[in-house]
C-alpha cells in the first residue's frame, strides 16, 4: 500500500500572510514563484526573542510553569534554577543537598504552578517544593529512580463533585486551626527551616483532584493524588519509562517505554492502559484522596513538630548524669552517691569527693545555668506538646473517623479497597500516640517540679559550702520540703549497673530526654504505675482487658517508637487502595514504535522524542516522534480516544518536513522552483491542541541555513482519505511506507536560529512561551510566540504580568540582586525592558497578590 501523500500551505492572517490561506498546493498544481513566497516570508519575524542565557552547567530538565511566565530548569549539578521570561532573569536557585539528592532526573509542576515537583535518582526521592520561597515542603521516598513525571488536574465536573468541593472544609467548623512551627535549627532539619503549618497545608492545594504520575525502570508507575497519597501502584509495565500521560477525564493513561533486550537494540513502544476504574468513581476517589492527603500533611505536620521538640531538648541536661557517674567511677569510698547526698540533706556535711565534684565539676555557677536550661527547654517542649502534638493527633483522629465512615459505605468505597479493619487499626494507633504524649506530659510536669526542689536545696548547700551569702527567700526549707528531696533522690540517685551496661551511665536523673531518643530499647525509667487505680481495675476486668474501645498505651517504649509505629499503620491503611486501584489497570494497546538509532544512546533521554499530549476538549491521546533512520525528513503522528473502546479514524499519520518553509523553495538553473530541501526534526512539542512548536534542521548543503524554529498547525494534518491498517505484528518503522503523509508548507511561522546549535524545545500554549536549548545543553533562548495577538493590550498584561513574577523575588532579594548584575553584563542590549521591568518591580514589591494570576 503506498503511502498518501499531501502538501498544504499552512498561513496565518494575523500575520499578515500574501498567500490565499484556503488554497492547498499539491504536487499537481503549478507551483507558486519563489519570489511571491519569500516575499511572504519575510513580512516580518512570527516570534520575538526576549532573552538568552549562556549557562555554565549542561541542562537536564526544562520545564514551564503551567500559569505564569516561568521556567525551571535542573542542570547536572544537581541545582534547580527559576528563571522568568523577561531577558531569562534568574528568579532563584535550590542548590543539591546529600539529604535530598544530587542526580534530578525529571521536573513537573503543580497544575496551578504552586509547586515544583522534583525526582531524584541517586536517592529515590521526589522532592515537592514551594515555588513562592524556594523551601522544600515535602519528599517521599519511591522504590526505583524516577526517570519522568507527569502532574495532570481532572477537569470532569458533577453535581456531586460540586457538593464535595463545596462542604470539603467542614473540618474547619470542627478543629482549631494548628499553630504556627517554630523556627528549625538543627542540620538534619534545616531543609525544613522556618516552616510554618500554613505553609505545609498549601500542599494540599485546590480541592479538585490532581494527579502525580511517576514512571522509572523495571515497570515502575506510581500515581499519587495531589502529589502526597500513592492512589495506585501498577505492575506489569514493560520496560522503562520515557514519557507519561494521564488523560483529563481519567479514562486511560498513555507510556512510552523503551525495552531492552540482549541481542537487539532498545526498542520504543506506546502503551495506553485502561484506567476506568478511576473514571468510574471519580467522586468516591476525589473524596477518598483529599482526605488520605489531609492525614499524609498532618503526618508531615507532628513529624516536624517533634523535630521541633528535639532541638528544644539540650545535651546540656544530661551533664548531670554524665558527672555523677565520673564521680562514681573515681570515688574511693564505698558508700553510694544517694547517700552521700542524704548525708549532706541531714547534717548538712559531705564527704570531700562529693565536696569536689559539687565545687569543682558543677559549680554554683554551672548549677545555676544547669537549673535555667532544664526549666527552659521542658517549658519548650511542654507547650510544643499541648499546642502541637496534641493538635495534630485530634485531627488526625478526626479525619481517620471520617474515612473509617466512608469505609462503611460499601456499595461506594469497597471497590477501591477502602477496609474498615485496617483504619480502625490506624485509629488506635493515633490514639496510643496521644497517650504517650500525655505520659510525657505528666513526665515534664513532675521532672520539673523535682528539679525546681532539688536545684533550690542543692544551691543553697553548695553557697554554704563557699562559705556565701544565702538569701533569706532560700534559707526557708520545711519539713515537707526535706522529705520532697529525699524521696528525689531516693527515686533518681540509685545506681544503675543494668543503665552503666547499656549507656556508659550509672544513672538516669534526666527523664525527658529518653522520650525523645528515637530508638528501639525500652525505656531506662519508665513512669511508675503502682497505685494507679485506673490500671489496676483494668487488669481485673475481664471485658475491658482487651476492649477494641480502649488504647493500648505501651509505657515502656519512647515517644518516638509509638509515632514511628503510627506511621507505620497508617502507612499500611493507605497501601491497600493502591494495590487494588493499581490491579483494576490494564494494558488496552500496545504498539512497538521503532528501534533507538545508535547514534542517539548519549542524548539525554529526558528530552528524546516521542512527546505526549492530552487534547482535553477532543478527548484524545497525541504522541509525536521521528524516526531519523527510516524517514529523516518526516514526523509521525499517533493518535487514540481516551477512551480505549473507541477507535479513531486516521490514527496515525506522517507529516513531510522536506519542503515546510516556504522561504527555502529555491529556483533551480531553468527557473523551477526546487522542493526537495530536506528538512529534519530534531525536536517537536505541543504547542496546544492544534499546534506543534519544532526545532528543525536544515541539510548539511544548506550553507545559509542551520536550524530553524517553527510552529507546524495540525489542522488538517489528519484530514487524509486513506486510512492506514496497522499489521500487529510488525513494528510501525517496518511499515512506515504505507503511513498516510501530508506536506507542510509554512510561510512565516518560523524563525531562523542564528549562530545556535539548536536541538531541544520547551513550549506552554496557554503561556504563549518558548525556551530553546542548544545541543551541548548549556545555550539557551527564549521567545514569546504571538507577539502580535498581545499587541493591542501590552501595556496591562504586561504590567501583570511582570507582578506575578516580582512577587517570587519577595523573599529572595539577595539573589535578584545578584542576578541583575549578572543579565546586565550578558544582556545589555536589553536595557530599555529592564528598566520597565525594575520600576514595575517596585511598585509590586509590596503586593501580597503578586503571585496570582490577574
Amino acid at each position: 500500500m503506498a503511502g498518501a501523500y499531501n502538501s498544504c500551505i499552512f498561513t496565518n492572517a494575523r500575520w499578515g500572510s500574501q498567500l490565499d490561506p484556503q488554497r492547498s498546493w499539491t504536487r499537481s498544481d503549478p507551483e507558486p514563484a519563489a519570489s511571491d513566497i519569500q516575499d511572504a516570508a519575510y513580512d516580518m519575524p512570527a516570534f520575538r526573542q526576549v532573552g538568552e542565557k549562556q549557562l555554565p552547567n549542561p541542562v537536564l530538565c526544562m520545564a514551564w510553569s503551567p500559569k505564569r511566565d516561568l521556567i525551571a530548569l535542573a542542570n547536572t549539578t544537581g541545582e534547580v534554577l527559576l528563571h522568568r521570561l523577561a531577558n531569562f532573569q534568574r528568579v532563584w536557585s535550590l542548590s543539591s543537598s546529600e539529604y535530598t539528592g544530587k542526580e534530578i532526573t525529571a521536573l513537573a509542576w503543580r497544575p496551578d504552578g504552586k509547586i515544583l515537583a522534583i525526582s531524584l535518582g541517586d536517592t529515590k526521592h521526589v522532592v515537592l517544593c514551594d515555588v513562592e520561597k524556594a523551601e522544600i515542603l515535602h519528599l517521599f521516598l519511591v522504590e526505583n529512580p524516577v526517570s519522568c513525571m507527569y502532574w495532570m488536574e481532572v477537569i470532569e465536573e458533577s453535581s456531586v463533585l460540586s457538593s464535595f468541593y463545596n462542604s470539603e472544609d467542614e473540618s474547619k467548623l470542627f478543629l482549631p486551626k494548628l499553630p504556627t512551627l517554630p523556627k528549625s535549627y538543627s542540620t538534619t532539619s534545616k531543609i525544613f527551616s522556618e516552616e510554618k503549618s500554613d505553609e505545609i497545608m498549601n500542599l494540599l492545594g485546590e480541592v479538585r483532584l490532581n494527579i502525580l504520575v511517576l514512571g522509572g525502570g523495571a515497570g515502575f508507575v506510581e500515581l499519587y493524588a495531589y502529589g502526597m497519597y500513592k492512589i495506585a501502584t501498577l505492575t506489569g509495565v514493560p520496560g522503562t519509562c520515557r514519557s507519561l500521560s494521564l488523560s483529563s477525564d481519567l479514562k486511560s493513561l498513555s507510556v512510552i517505554t523503551e525495552i531492552r533486550s540482549s541481542d537487539n537494540d532498545p526498542e520504543i513502544c506506546y502503551i495506553q492502559l485502561d484506567t476506568k476504574l478511576l473514571s468510574d468513581c471519580l467522586p468516591e476517589v476525589t473524596r477518598m484522596a483529599r482526605k488520605f492527603t489531609h492525614i499524609s500533611t498532618l503526618l508531615q505536620y507532628l513529624r516536624l513538630s517533634l523535630t521541633c521538640m528535639c532541638e528544644a531538648w539540650e545535651d546540656i541536661l544530661m551533664q548531670m548524669d554524665l558527672r555523677l557517674t565520673k564521680f562514681v567511677q573515681e570515688k574511693n569510698t564505698s558508700t553510694q552517691v544517694q547517700d552521700e547526698f542524704l548525708e549532706l540533706l541531714l547534717w548538712g556535711q559531705s564527704s570531700p569527693e562529693l565536696q569536689a565534684l559539687l565545687m569543682n565539676q558543677l559549680t554554683v555557677k554551672g548549677l545555676k545555668k544547669l537549673g535555667q536550661s532544664i526549666e527552659s527547654s521542658y517549658s519548650s517542649i511542654q507547650k510544643l506538646v499541648i499546642s502541637h502534638l496534641q493538635s495534630g493527633s485530634e485531627a488526625l483522629l478526626y479525619h481517620l473517623s471520617e474515612v473509617k465512615g466512608m469505609s462503611l459505605w460499601k456499595q461506594k468505597f469497597q471497590p477501591l479497597g477502602l477496609e474498615s479493619t485496617a483504619i480502625e487499626d490506624a485509629i488506635t494507633a493515633v490514639g496510643s500516640f496521644s497517650l504517650k504524649a500525655n505520659e510525657l506530659l505528666q513526665v515534664i510536669d513532675k521532672s520539673m517540679k523535682n528539679f525546681k526542689a532539688f536545684f533550690r536545696w542543692l544551691y543553697v548547700a553548695m553557697l554554704r559550702m563557699c562559705d556565701e551569702h544565702v538569701p533569706p527567700e532560700l534559707n526557708k526549707m520545711t519539713q515537707k520540703d526535706i522529705a520532697f528531696v529525699a524521696d528525689f533522690l531516693s527515686e533518681h540517685f540509685s545506681e544503675n549497673e543494668e543503665l552503666f551496661d547499656r549507656k556508659g551511665k550509672y544513672f538516669n536523673v534526666e527523664r525527658v530526654g529518653q522520650y525523645l531518643k528515637d530508638e528501639d530499647e525500652d525505656l531506662v525509667s519508665p513512669p511508675n504505675t503502682k497505685g494507679n487505680q485506673w490500671l489496676k481495675f483494668l487488669q481485673e476486668s475481664t471485658h475491658l482487658k482487651e476492649s477494641p474501645l480502649l488504647f493500648p498505651s505501651y509505657p515502656h517504649k519512647s515517644l518516638h517508637f509509638v509515632k514511628r509505629m503510627m506511621e507505620g499503620v497508617i502507612e499500611l491503611c493507605l497501601q491497600k487502595p493502591a494495590e487494588v486501584i493499581g490491579k483494576s489497570i490494564k494494558q488496552a494497546a500496545f504498539l512497538p514504535l521503532y528501534t533507538v538509532p545508535q547514534s542517539s544512546e548519549n542524548t539525554p533521554r529526558l528530552f528524546e522524542l516521542p512527546s505526549l499530549w492530552n487534547d482535553k476538549k477532543a478527548n484524545m491521546h497525541y504522541v509525536v516522534f521521528c524516526m531519523p533512520e527510516i524517514s529523516p525528513c518526516k514526523l509521525y503522528l499517533l493518535r487514540r480516544n481516551t477512551d480505549p473502546q473507541r477507535d479513531v479514524h486516521n490514527s496515525i499519520m506522517s507529516v513531510d518536513l522536506s519542503n515546510v518553509l516556504s522561504h527555502g523553495v529555491d529556483e533551480d538553473e531553468n527557473g523551477r522552483v526546487q522542493t526537495d530541501c530536506g528538512y529534519s526534526c530534531l525536536d517537536a512539542r505541543f504547542y496546544d491542541d492544534e499546534m506543534l512548536t519544532a526545532v528543525l534542521q536544515a541539510p548539511e548543503e544548506e550553507t545559509n541555513r542551520g536550524h530553524v524554529l517553527a510552529q507546524l498547525p495540525l489542522g488538517s494534518v489528519f484530514s487524509c482519505d486513506i486510512e492506514f491498517t496497522l499489521n500487529p505484528t510488525l513494528r510501525l518503522d517496518q511499515q512506515s511506507g504505507a503511513i498516510p503523509c501530508q506536506s507542510l508548507v509554512l510561510e512565516n511561522q518560523w524563525r531562523d536560529l542564528e549562530n545556535m546549535k539548536a536541538q531541544f524545545v520547551a513550549v506552554n500554549g496557554i503561556r504563549k512561551v518558548a525556551c530553546v536549548l542548544s545541543a551541548n545543553l548549556r545555550h539557551v533562548r527564549v521567545f514569546e510566540m504571538d507577539v502580535e495577538d498581545e499587541e493591542d493590550e501590552e501595556g496591562a498584561e504586561s504590567q501583570n504580568a511582570s507582578a506575578d513574577q516580582d512577587g517570587l523575588e519577595m523573599t529572595m532579594n539577595s539573589q535578584g540582586e545578584e542576578e541583575r548584575d549578572e543579565v546586565a553584563e550578558d544582556e545589555s542590549g536589553a536595557k530599555e525592558n529592564r528598566e520597565n521591568m525594575e520600576q514595575n518591580t517596585e511598585g509590586h514589591l509590596e503586593s501580597e497578590e503578586a503571585l496570582e494570576l490577574s
